[in-house]
């Protein structure tokens, strides 16, 4: 008798998570649901697939071999979408995506929706560790983050590179520079934003490299309120190229960072094992085509200094 492709789906989610709720999230199905599946998968062929129900799961030796199977039958299935999916289009449904960007999330979404207008699109916003969180309990599709730790159950694929740029009012005396020299912020009152920011970890990191102390610090969690620091006068801060909107009170200067050099890579992600789903794929392609943009700007000569790691 063949086996039920339903219940080696819920068995296969249910190890590689460790349990059923992340599981139950990654499927997007009801807890209740996934553990019928299983009961029924174990009832059938008479086998303990887990030595307990209780977390941290532990696989028997029945389910260890057919985790080995089940890898191997998943990735023939992925390989098989891959070759017969290139006609596939994410059409219905929704793509719920997770992002620490608001600049590169909206110039991925407008070209998946122009591309797909009739896949309904949710965007989450938080910084690189949140949307990763959300990826990693299946709460979101994809991820859009910067620097993100390595994997091996996630796909990366590079989109843009930031570069750090100083923030200041139109009117600062420091406007006058076509880049700022980092050591000018000894002078300054910097505002900084939270601990777990990777813009503030990459400007504590020039700082220390450059061993500048600016003149004080002040933090003011959100790019928004930083923003509106700045023009109220409260001092400068450093942001990302991608954190630079057009905004008339403030002007935005490269960070000249002498002979050490700064970037942050951000990512596209997705769970390894969709990666080859319509959906991702059509995501994985924009990020390819955003990413060769990047690199053509990167080297054109009209495009601002951009100091390399």
């Amino acid at each position: 008798m063949a086996a039920n492709h339903q219940h080696l789906r819920a068995f296969h989610a249910i190890a590689v998570e460790g349990g059923v709720s992340r599981a139950a999230r990654r499927l997007n199905v009801s807890q209740p649901t996934l553990s019928q599946q299983l009961k029924a998968l174990e009832s059938r062929y008479g086998v303990t697939l887990f030595e307990s129900r209780k977390a941290p799961l532990r696989l028997s030796p029945a389910g260890r071999d057919l985790l080995a199977l089940t890898r191997k039958l998943f990735a023939t299935a992925a390989d098989i979408d891959d070759l017969l999916g290139d006609t596939a289009d994410p059409a219905g449904g929704a793509l719920r995506l997770g992002s620490d960007s608001p600049l590169y999330a909206a110039q991925l979404v407008e070209q998946f929706h122009r591309r797909h207008p009739d896949t309904g699109i949710q965007i989450r916003m938080g910084n690189a560790r949140e949307v990763m969180r959300w990826l990693d309990d299946a709460e979101i599709d994809a991820a859009v983050a910067s620097d993100p730790p390595a994997q091996g159950a996630f796909s990366y694929d590079p989109l843009f590179t930031d570069r750090l740029a100083c923030a200041m009012r139109h009117d600062h005396p420091l406007a006058r520079h076509a880049s700022v020299p980092i050591r000018a912020l000894a002078d300054e009152t910097l505002i900084l934003r939270e601990p777990t920011s990777k813009t503030r970890a990459f400007t504590e990191r020039a700082l220390g490299d450059a061993e500048v102390r600016p003149r004080a610090t002040l933090e003011l969690q959100s790019r928004e309120t930083i923003r509106e620091g700045i023009a109220l006068g409260l001092g400068i801060s450093v942001f990302l190229t991608s954190e630079c909107p057009p905004d008339p009170r403030i002007l935005y200067r490269p960070l000249d960072t002498g002979p050490r050099v700064y970037r942050l890579r951000s990512y596209l992600v997705c769970q390894s094992d969709r990666k080859r789903s319509a959906m991702m794929r059509a995501l994985r392609e924009i990020a390819l085509e955003m990413r060769v943009a990047d690199e053509i700007e990167e080297i054109s000569p009209a495009a601002a200094p951009a100091p390399s790691n």
